[in-house]
């Protein structure tokens, strides 16, 4: 498995790397100008950039290239009976007995015999009373008027073998022990299991939340299918937790609440699951949800549902995983307040490494990924779109954001895209506290800013683009720290600023280009140059950097028509005492270009505007005419 993210994490990589995915096709290569000095095309590698799609349309769908040519993870057996999840695998465990039980239509078939297991049928509902260790029922056949009733005072393993079990009156599978079960589909069958709308046969003091309900562990292994149709409340609950193994097949086609709920944790090492509910996809009430392996997809419908929803983290460590949300916020009377949709809803932390994340939110005021703690993101693709409005409820109101965090962001590395074009107040990345960037490839369109944080911005490495609608690129209500990186960074005209910092900005290293109607200044302090340009321009434009020699410092073409142009650019290339040029049109050839921004390349003159020689941290200067 590792072998197959860390391929579909280079092509990713290359892909964006090579230009691909710029607000108007900015692919990298060669910039040229028409008769008027406006670039009509910047080539690069069109073919790749094909494959990519672009920042502004590409799409998530469910059936995504999520899944082609999948592999599945391979879990290491612990032998070591002091490990914490050692009894999570069946192949720890061993099973003395047998007792079969075939559904016939109306009727069901028990054949072995145990002592201290009682088993009672009546048509095809079968009860099971059992004081016994080191049971296995194996369950086949078909009904679609029957169950499988169980009280253990010890673990079972419950294996389903071509099973078909509809039940007319209560849970398929009601597992009243708060032991561990052990369920494994066999290698080649298909088992669907049914429950009720309406449930007949409840019992004072009992629990059957689901079409198939435990008290205690459920443990789902084998390479058989599982499918589950959840018509009362969850597809699959367990009171206890639920651990899905490798190699385990399992699709929620439908479930009235949560397609798999628990209370403790839910872990899932790997297999191929899919679900489509109509309330929350995958819901652990008071523990963690981690993700080490396998595919993932959920397709979820209803009023501020969640994708996945923890009451503590939410660990992504391996495999690939794609959320879909499509309903909108709502008030919610309990909780006096408005909520909306996530696709990763976290009452802790967030956490995702070696990884494929695709999230999408359609509905109003959706979210990619919502935590209330921490979000920290290394070596995946993480793509984000949010489409939803702004949902307003009397004084409430809320908004469709990409990735918020309540606490710390950091993205280490890898690739993360996202999209949020929702309107007002919809943002693309953001953090209440610190948002750092230390390396990675990060895009982002969103309509509100694309970057912010309540407290810091810190980037020291990295590839990262921004292009706002209609507020700041980056925006920090503290300060804005810069040591490294290739920053491209576009806010919308009037005041909004390609990068906004209400307190300390320092630029120390790295190539940084912000544009947009204003810009913050950085200190004095600062130990790298920076140029601050003030005029207008026009979208398509070449706006460049030349010293007199003719060495191009960079080439950018303008994104947007500007009536009033503030740039921001600060280089290594740039040196006190050396004159610089700054040119309207022109071309340049060669070089190393990012969404629009070349650096290196070979430069072909085109109209001066101004010239400056930066005898300090910060030169101002003002244009003599408009880029255009």
């Amino acid at each position: 498995m590792k072998s197959q993210i860390f391929f579909v994490l280079c092509v990713t990589f290359l892909l964006t790397a090579c230009g691909a995915d710029s607000l108007d096709d900015f692919l990298g290569g060669s910039v040229s100008k028409d008769d008027n000095n406006k670039t009509d095309t910047v080539p690069g590698n069109s073919e790749l950039a094909g494959l990519a799609g672009n920042l502004l349309d590409f799409d998530i769908f469910w059936d995504d290239l999520l899944g082609n040519g999948f592999i599945d993870a391979a879990e290491e057996v612990p032998t070591d009976e002091e490990d914490e999840e050692y009894d999570d695998f069946v192949e720890n465990a061993s099973f003395k007995s047998q007792i079969n039980i075939a559904y016939d239509g109306t009727s069901a078939i028990v054949t072995g015999s145990v002592s201290n297991v009682d088993v009672s049928v009546d048509g095809a509902d079968v009860t099971v009373n059992s004081t016994a260790k080191s049971v296995e029922y194996v369950l086949s056949g078909s009904t679609t008027n029957g169950s499988f009733k169980i009280y253990s005072d010890n673990k079972i393993k419950l294996t389903l073998n071509g099973l078909s079990l509809t039940s007319a009156k209560g849970a398929a599978i009601n597992i009243q022990s708060g032991k561990g079960t052990y369920l494994e589909s066999v290698s080649g069958t298909e088992n669907t299991l049914s429950d009720a709308a309406v449930y007949s046969n409840n019992i004072d003091g009992e629990d059957q939340k689901a079409c198939l309900f435990s008290e205690g562990q459920l443990l789902f292994s084998g390479s058989g299918t599982l499918t589950v149709s959840g018509k009362n409340r969850h597809g699959i609950c367990s009171d206890d937790y639920v651990y899905i193994h490798a190699g385990t097949k399992i699709e929620i086609v439908s479930s009235a609440s949560d397609a798999i709920h628990a209370n403790q944790k839910i872990i899932i090492a790997g297999g191929m699951l899919e679900m489509s509910p109509s309330s929350d996809g995958i819901e652990c009430e008071d523990g963690n949800i981690d993700i080490r392996g396998g595919l993932v997809k959920a397709n979820i419908t209803g009023e501020a549902s969640k994708a996945l929803k923890a009451g503590t983290d939410v660990n992504i460590m391996g495999g690939q995983v794609l959320l879909l949300t499509s309903g909108d916020a709502k008030y919610d009377t309990e909780s006096a307040d408005v909520s909306s949709c996530s696709c990763i809803k976290s009452n802790g932390s967030v956490a995702i490494s070696d990884a494929v994340v695709y999230m999408k939110s359609t509905g109003s005021a959706g979210k990619g990924i919502n935590s209330a703690g921490t979000v920290k993101i290394s070596n995946s693709d993480v793509r984000v779109i949010t489409t939803g409005e702004e949902y307003v409820y009397g004084s409430l109101n809320t908004q469709a954001k990409g990735i918020k965090a309540d606490g710390a962001l950091t993205i280490d590395s890898g690739t993360v895209w996202v999209r949020t074009t929702g309107g007002n107040g919809s943002e693309g990345i953001s953090s209440k506290t610190a948002l750092t960037i230390n390396d990675g490839t990060v895009c982002v369109n969103s309509y509100g800013d694309c970057i912010s944080a309540t407290n810091s911005i810190t980037i020291s490495g990295g590839n990262i683009y921004c292009y706002s609608d209609e507020n700041d690129g980056m925006d920090s209500n503290g300060t804005v720290t810069i040591t490294g990186g290739m920053i491209v960074t576009s806010g919308s005209s009037i005041n909004e600023s390609g990068i906004d910092s209400q307190s300390t900005f320092k630029i120390t290293g790295g190539t940084l280009i912000g544009i947009g109607g204003d810009t913050s200044t950085p200190i004095s302090s600062s130990t790298q140059p920076s140029v601050i340009y003030n005029g207008s321009g026009s979208s398509g434009y070449l706006f460049t950097i030349a010293a007199t020699d003719g060495t191009d410092v960079m080439s950018y073409v303008i994104p947007r028509d500007y009536s009033k142009m503030v740039v921001l650019f600060s280089s290594p290339l740039l040196d006190s005492g050396t004159s610089y040029t700054i040119y309207n049109g022109g071309s340049v050839e060669g070089g190393t270009s990012f969404y629009g921004l070349t650096t290196g390349g070979i430069y072909t003159a085109g109209t001066s505007t101004a010239t400056f020689t930066p005898s300090s941290m910060v030169t101002t200067v003002a244009s003599s005419s408009s880029a255009k």
